[in-house]
């Protein structure tokens, strides 16, 4: 139910523009076919009640981007185009009620349900495309949660997280938040000459067999049926369940100095140990199934967050992003393998499907399919290939330090994509030493609290063979 207070209309400037273009991404993500929505949770450490919404979205949040002020409307060509319109913030913003009086454990229930029915429901197109949620209650993890939620169409998650990161910036009074550093370490001229030349070789066959298999992929092939697709058609409109598990990041990074990788090296092949483990759970063996996780990658090749008129003078605000590929790795007897072997093969696949160019072969092709036969076509096009693999996972850089909206400290927050033609979906973000997994699964099909309890005792197994037994501790 949403809060009764007096309705207040934000008016666009007259001097601004009233109508820009769209990029083609931005139609592939909105369409009769496809439409996704990203939803950002923050938990608070301190109850909500006081938070001055009305105020911080008219003056934080809505001059950040124009489109958050503006409706997608079809022009003279039929090409779609931001217009702008006039607001009614009451629209957007959404308070639920729930029982009183009731325990932070039984509110959780009630919060899951929520959650997952906001992110089921389409967001209006006669509308700007974003809404923000505010659940006053108590749940086992907050004082009160606060849900933004922003579909595809007003940009991939880098440049919506960058934009709410931003608006945090001005929220702060005494904080201001950095992120990790992403440079790499110089090589000598030598080595990186016979690199290069390695890179060429291999990236010829890489790109010749990664786009041809793409393409199949995203049509004619599909992944087998398993305990973790289940290929229903219209899964994107069945019933969904989002869960948490956290990791800390100074653990995963000890892994990773063991084994000579990346963060998204480690937490991969946690993910596909995961699911090997929750497959066996399950009484299914993976050996000779074809599962294939979408990883989706930055575009932008940037090495942190730019402030939001940088994006926009840089044209790298909006949806800049494409997908790898990836074989989930396959096997009879999931007890016996080396959990490290997880982590060592998705480096390995990972990297070798950045040394190709199928990734800008297939953004041509989606261009080209969308000049040619539509924006229909072209989001059809993703959409089966979303469809036919069988999970994605998708990932983002948050802050060292905590955040605080309007001087309510933020004790966690993560992400989660919904309307995704999947059984399961995982997101995943680092914040303050932990990195924080959202895993979106089709409800009734997919076991939660099995899933959950299976990705954790897949970190403890690689933490323990990668850098010797030590205390079971999650965070």
């Amino acid at each position: 139910m949403a809060s009764t207070q007096p309705k207040l209309v934000v008016v666009a400037e007259e001097e601004e523009e009233a109508f820009q273009p769209v990029n083609p991404a931005t139609e592939y993500v909105n369409s009769s076919v496809l439409s996704l929505s990203i939803l950002g949770v923050f938990e608070s450490e301190i109850p909500i009640d006081d938070f001055p919404a009305v105020t911080e979205l008219r003056n934080k949040f809505l001059p950040i981007n124009i489109r958050f002020s503006s409706i997608l409307v079809k022009g003279h060509n039929g090409a779609q185009q931001w217009k702008r319109v006039k607001i009614e913030l009451e629209d957007h913003i959404k308070v639920p009620i729930f029982p009183k009086g009731l325990s932070p454990d039984q509110y959780d229930e009630y919060w899951h349900e929520y959650l997952a029915t906001i992110a089921m429901d389409r967001l209006p197109q006669s509308r700007p495309l974003w809404e923000f949620h505010m659940i006053m209650y108590p749940t086992s993890n907050a004082a009160g949660t606060i849900v933004f939620k922003l579909h595809h169409a007003l940009g991939d998650g880098f440049s919506l997280m960058g934009a709410l990161f931003s608006c945090l910036k001005e929220l702060m009074i005494h904080l201001f938040l950095t992120f990790p550093s992403s440079k790499s370490s110089n090589s000598h001229r030598g080595t990186r000459i016979f690199k290069n030349l390695y890179k060429k070789i291999s990236g010829c066959w890489n790109t010749t067999y990664d786009f041809t298999w793409s393409v199949l992929r995203s049509t004619i092939v599909e992944d087998d049926l398993s305990a973790i697709r289940s290929g229903m058609p219209g899964v994107e409109f069945q019933p969904i369940s989002i869960s948490t598990v956290s990791f800390s990041l100074n653990r995963i990074r000890q892994v990773k100095s063991k084994v000579g990788g990346t963060v998204n090296d480690v937490i991969t092949g946690v993910t596909f140990y995961g699911i090997q483990l929750y497959m066996q759970r399950m009484d299914q063996i993976s050996r000779g199934k074809r599962l294939t996780s979408l990883v989706l990658l930055n575009t932008r090749m940037l090495n942190g967050y730019q402030n939001v008129q940088d994006m926009l003078t840089a044209n790298t605000w909006g949806n800049h992003f494409t997908f790898l590929q990836v074989s989930i790795p396959s096997c009879s007897d999931v007890e016996k393998e080396n959990p490290l072997a997880f982590v060592f093969t998705a480096k390995k696949m990972v990297r070798r499907k950045k040394n190709s160019m199928a990734l800008h072969l297939t953004g041509k092709l989606l261009q080209l399919m969308w000049k040619i036969r539509g924006r229909e076509a072209a989001s059809r096009y993703v959409h089966s290939t979303i469809k036919n693999s069988s999970t994605t996972i998708s990932n983002l850089t948050g802050p060292v330090e905590k955040m605080a909206m309007e001087d309510h400290p933020i004790k966690n927050f993560y992400f989660s994509v919904a309307g995704v033609p999947q059984s399961l979906g995982l997101t995943m973000v680092s914040y303050i030493g932990n990195l924080t997994v959202a895993v979106t699964l089709e409800k009734g099909f997919i076991a939660s609290q099995v899933l959950i309890s299976c990705m954790k005792e897949a970190f403890e197994k690689i933490y323990e063979e990668a850098c010797g037994k030590t205390e079971m501790e999650f965070s």
